[in-house]
């Protein structure tokens, strides 16, 4: 058994259900998400039956990501000591029930792998943008996932695959799942018709609109009226539909907004901004949770 198995079968103990569903989880990637994208079709057709929202909401508790602005992120990847906080007040963060602990242990330890969603949907793109954060993650990549060319970078990389993503639209996230442990760890970059995150999301949202497997970032977004031309540019990477174009003026809606912030990225006329907005739950910002947070 590879050390970094024995690992992750110390870490669920008694539970080797959850050793079982991390071990396949990752080390059939492909195949795994592939399986998930034919629950997701069949939740999509079976919206009319409501006894099934239960179950749905049960299992958005146990696995769902939170959006990154680039900021939180990059301080995410600069870390260079653990960081464990485990408490309810994560919530705050993290406003699931079940998979919220904010995990990074010897978090300059970072792999990359192919993107398995990119891989399993239309158009098939092998993009190697999957990353793992900490030593215990990122070594049962490198021993297991040799067939999505999982490799290690530096934290520069890391940041520089972010920021390349960004640039085609696709949200930073952090995601979350009881199965490996009910912490963070692996960040990717997503858009909606090749994330099997955001399949789910939409899927779901047929059964009860307020579900969604990605917590706000936290953040909103304020428009300089007196700078904005109502070009239109930032409504291609509005993945949440919070931004359109209402008689010649921008307008915006805070309660669809993600907090991802790639229409601020998008604006060539620098007339939108992020504002932490206490209406929606905390950013994860590593600075504070270290702070305020950290045990």
């Amino acid at each position: 058994m590879k050390n970094s198995t024995k690992g992750i079968l110390k870490k669920h103990g008694w539970r080797i259900d959850r050793f079982l569903h991390h071990y396949v989880y990752f080390v059939f990637y492909q195949p795994y998400i592939r399986a998930a994208l034919v629950c997701i079709n069949f939740m999509d057709k079976m919206s009319w039956c409501k006894p099934l929202i239960p179950m749905i909401d049960a299992m958005y508790q146990r696995f769902h990501a939170k959006i990154l602005i680039p900021e939180d992120a990059k301080k995410i990847f600069e870390l260079n000591e653990d960081l464990s906080a485990i408490s309810d007040r994560n919530k705050r963060i993290i406003p699931f029930r079940y998979a919220y602990k904010i995990l990074f242990h010897e978090p300059h330890h970072i792999a990359v792998m192919d993107c398995p969603c990119r891989k399993a949907l239309p158009p098939y793109e092998e993009v190697n943008c999957c990353i793992a954060v900490g030593r215990e993650i990122s070594s049962f990549w490198l021993e297991h996932c040799e067939k999505y060319n999982a490799r290690k970078i530096t934290q520069t990389e890391a940041i520089g695959i972010i920021e390349a993503q960004r640039k085609t639209g696709h949200v930073t996230q952090a995601f979350f799942k009881v199965a490996t442990g009910g912490a963070t760890g692996v960040i990717c970059s997503c858009r909606p018709e090749n994330c099997i995150s955001f399949k789910a999301t939409a899927a779901t949202r047929k059964f009860n609109k307020n579900l969604s497997q990605s917590a706000s970032s936290g953040y909103s977004v304020n428009i300089d009226t007196k700078t904005c031309t109502a070009c239109g540019e930032c409504l291609d990477f509005c993945h949440g539909e919070a931004l359109m174009l209402k008689d010649g003026q921008l307008v915006y809606d805070t309660a669809l907004c993600l907090g991802c912030g790639l229409c601020v990225d998008r604006c060539s006329k620098g007339a939108l901004s992020l504002y932490c907005d206490s209406a929606k739950p905390m950013p994860l910002d590593v600075e504070m949770v270290k702070r305020e947070l950290s045990e």
